[in-house]
């Protein structure tokens, strides 16, 4: 088998409700993504989705005539070209899903095979007012949710503080309190410094008084001695981090450090299918947990939870979800037939037609 093509392609659709500003400060701007399709001389395509794909054209040469089930050859061949392009993950899902289909398997069972569904957290993506938030945690818990993950912002964290003690109040231990403090890199043009070590640390210890399941990017990735002092001083409560990090040499860093109990690495954005998939083995190995982070689309959301599945990934899985910051999943999952949606029991299935099991709509 050969491939023949590589199509990529850009979609979008108008926001009703608009993107929350947070997420970009031109609430009329389309949601877009780019679609990868690999097509075979044997008939067979497959599909990827996540980043941008924003300066692949000049390498396609580098992958036409090439066979699509060498998986580990075609890994490194998106690595040798990412130096001087940028992040091509999605080609590497549209490879999986070719080698899926050719098996006749999903691609979570030729990732380990470890579950075929996952419970997942309802991740919000805005800052709004308490009661909103406690309002928005007694849906989830009506909806099946085991956890919830809530935004702090650590230069002005008095606003999400106080929805994450009003989601405690409203839902008590029926929801799983995850806190997330972005910290750890930067949205484009964003030059400010992060809240420094000592400020974080005051503000995880206020933190701690609601049990949360986890705090996530208190600090930037470099700082693998700040993480491990945060460990230290707050036992019980799990330090996650990693997300966008696509250098394997600082994800290690954090890791040996003895700095996180949970690595979040996005296989669609950061670092890859097959290498994550190394990376969760040798958590667990260390008794430690991986979980990715899964926001994208809903392809993209697909490729992180075939691989989460495939290696038992815990203790949930991102799930996007925010109607008060305009994160629906008709948003999230427009190239899909069907948006995704966990059942009754807040799992979410894994696909189980062969390759990704994605039903586009574009």
């Amino acid at each position: 088998m050969k491939i023949t093509a590589i199509r990529v392609t850009e979609h979008g659709i108008e926001l009703d409700p608009p993107m929350h500003a947070a997420w970009d400060p031109d609430p009329r701007r389309r949601f877009a993504a780019t679609v990868v399709r690999v097509e075979t001389d044997e008939g067979v395509t497959g599909v990827g989705s996540g980043d941008t794909m924003a300066g692949f054209a000049p390498h396609v040469e580098h992958f036409l005539g090439t066979d699509p089930l060498a998986i580990e050859p075609q890994v490194r061949r998106i690595e040798s070209v990412a130096f001087h392009g940028g992040r091509f993950w999605p080609l590497e899902a549209a490879l999986w899903d070719i080698v899926g289909q050719v098996a006749g398997l999903p691609v979570s069972v030729l990732f380990g095979g470890v579950a075929d569904r996952l419970p997942v957290y309802a991740s919000w993506c805005s800052v709004q007012a308490p009661q909103r938030r406690a309002d928005d945690a007694a849906e989830l818990v009506e909806r099946g949710f085991r956890a919830v993950k809530v935004r702090v912002d650590p230069r002005d964290p008095e606003p999400g503080v106080a929805s994450v003690a009003a989601v405690r109040a409203a839902v008590g231990e029926r929801l799983d309190v995850l806190v997330d403090l972005n910290q750890a890199w930067r949205m484009p043009g964003d030059t400010r410094p992060p809240v420094e070590l000592a400020g974080i640390r005051r503000l995880v210890r206020r933190l701690a008084e609601y049990a949360p399941g986890w705090i996530e990017e208190p600090l930037p990735y470099a700082d693998v001695a700040g993480h491990r002092q945060l460990r230290a001083e707050n036992p019980g409560i799990r330090i996650a981090s990693g997300e966008m990090l696509d250098d394997a040499a600082a994800v290690r860093a954090l890791v040996d450090g003895d700095a996180l109990d949970v690595v979040q690495t996005d296989v669609v954005l950061a670092l890859g299918m097959s290498r994550t998939r190394h990376l969760a083995e040798s958590m667990a190995r260390r008794h430690r947990r991986f979980t990715p982070h899964t926001w994208s689309n809903g392809l993209g959301l697909l490729a992180n939870l075939h691989v989460a599945a495939g290696v038992g990934a815990g203790p949930y899985l991102e799930f996007p979800y925010d109607p008060a910051g305009g994160w629906t999943p008709g948003r999230r999952d427009f190239l899909l037939t069907e948006p995704l949606w966990p059942a009754p029991d807040g799992t979410l299935a894994v696909p189980q037609a062969p390759g990704l099991g994605a039903a586009l709509a574009v």
